[in-house]
């Protein structure tokens, strides 16, 4: 249900973009010559400006306007049609002004991005709002824990959601008290919904009476889909067993196609971008020598897929190499030098991992690789974190643009428990949409120097 909800809210906006740019091609054409097109104008001007579309459509894609979280929040929203507007208006400049199909006058392109704007912000602050006005269903919500809580209070806590919690049910010890309190939420509700943790024994143990409820009408929704919805995470504490079984095939099921796509994509790409980044050497080796004077490269040792241990390569960044040998306190002796701290925080210092990419050690999108002495201890402390070893890890990934909290030469079990439920997420519905999302939105970070 949340599933296709998203689809058809994505769906939407998506339209609704295109409808606001095509309005604001007309309009561009009529303030331009003072009356409404002909076939002929639209013929001139219509094909040049359906690449525009396209190429506005992936802007905005990239910079998170079809985001359920994003889609409906008014003050977020604003920033991001501003910067995606600016972005789609540079790249049209250079289309309009260099590609020899583009014969459209340029005067139009400003008058189009003027109008485009104030379209674009009718449709998504005013008349988007009054569209998503619906009556919310009542729903019960039955779980315990952090991660319940925090659906309790997102679904709660916003409009732009179709359900509303009338009460939450805590599970006992005992199935039959579980079940007496959930009859008894759902007669003084009325709801015609309830969102379970159907990992929680309990829970589990009530199954055949949540079965019987369906056939009176009440809809049961597995809490942690719901959660996955909301959140673009996996909540690891309803992540057992069994749920590594059922999404097994996620990880380790025949994807020969997307599979062999996806490494010819790494091959091409990190070929094409190794060689390019290769100028930026001289100037790398200049920079690190006046600096300390130390090597420019450094080579260390990660986890790869399967657990096998990979090198990688990399500009040298911090004073030294400590191989992820920390201390007492967890914490690396070595610092980030000044020539260093440009490096990180430009993703220049990864520049070399590409030619790790095109030898298969890596992707261009995963999991990013862990030192050894680190996942040892994270092996330990956090449970099922060898999942995220299944598929090849990457140069970028899902946690490295959604976790806000990313755990840096040191030991970081929390931080680190928190960036899996985004990896797991990752794993679950790795393909190439996903992977091309999180190529788009890594982009965007990195134009903006906001990367961590």
């Amino acid at each position: 249900m949340a599933r296709i909800s998203s689809l058809r809210n994505t769906a939407l906006l998506i339209v609704g973009d295109l409808v606001a740019y095509t309005f604001s091609l007309v309009m561009t054409l009529v303030v331009r010559y003072g009356a409404i097109p002909g076939r002929y104008l639209l013929f001139l001007n219509f094909p040049p400006f359906l690449i525009l579309f396209a190429v506005s459509i992936i802007v905005n894609f990239s910079a998170g306007l079809y985001d359920k979280q994003l889609a409906f929040v008014r003050r977020r929203t604003r920033g991001l049609i501003v910067r995606s507007q600016i972005v789609s208006a540079i790249l049209g400049v250079l289309f309009f002004y260099f590609a020899p199909v583009a014969i459209t006058p340029k005067a139009n392109l400003f008058i189009y991005f003027v109008i485009s704007t104030l379209c674009l912000f009718l449709w998504r602050m005013v008349m988007l709002p009054v569209m998503s006005v619906s009556k919310k269903q009542t729903a019960i919500l039955v779980g315990a824990g952090n991660d319940i809580q925090d659906i309790f209070d997102e679904i709660n806590g916003s409009a732009r959601y179709g359900i509303v919690f009338k009460d939450r049910v805590e599970p006992s010890k005992s199935a039959s008290e579980t079940t007496a309190a959930i009859t008894a939420a759902v007669k003084s509700s009325g709801a015609s919904m309830i969102v379970a943790d159907l990992h929680d024994k309990t829970v589990e143990a009530a199954m055949s009476f949540l079965y019987s409820l369906i056939f009176s009408g009440v809809q049961v929704v597995d809490g942690s889909r719901l959660y996955e919805t909301l959140f673009d995470r996996i909540p690891l504490s309803m992540v057992g067993e069994r749920w590594l079984v059922e999404n097994s095939s996620a990880a380790l099921g025949n994807r020969r196609v997307y599979d062999t796509l996806k490494r010819a994509m790494d091959i091409i790409i990190s070929s094409v971008l190794g060689a390019i980044s290769l100028v930026a050497y001289p100037f790398v080796y200049a920079a690190v020598k006046l600096d300390d004077g130390g090597p420019i490269f450094i080579t260390q040792e990660r986890v790869g897929k399967n657990g096998r241990t990979i090198r990688i390569v990399k500009f040298r960044s911090m004073s030294g190499d400590d191989h992820g040998d920390y201390g007492a306190d967890g914490v690396t002796k070595n610092k980030v030098t000044r020539v260093g701290r440009f490096l990180r925080a430009s993703r220049i210092d990864e520049l070399p991992q590409l030619w790790n990419v095109l030898l298969g050690d890596l992707s261009l999108i995963g999991p990013r690789p862990e030192l050894p002495s680190l996942s040892g201890i994270y092996r330990k402390e956090i449970p099922y974190y060898n999942v995220r070893h299944l598929v090849t890890p990457g140069l970028s990934g899902w946690a490295q643009i959604y976790h806000e909290a990313h755990p840096h030469h040191a030991v970081a079990t929390e931080e680190t428990r928190d960036k899996l439920s985004y990896d797991l997420y990752y794993i679950r519905n790795r393909s190439l949409i996903l992977d091309l999302k999180i190529a788009l939105r890594t982009l965007q970070v990195l134009l903006r120097k906001t990367g961590k």
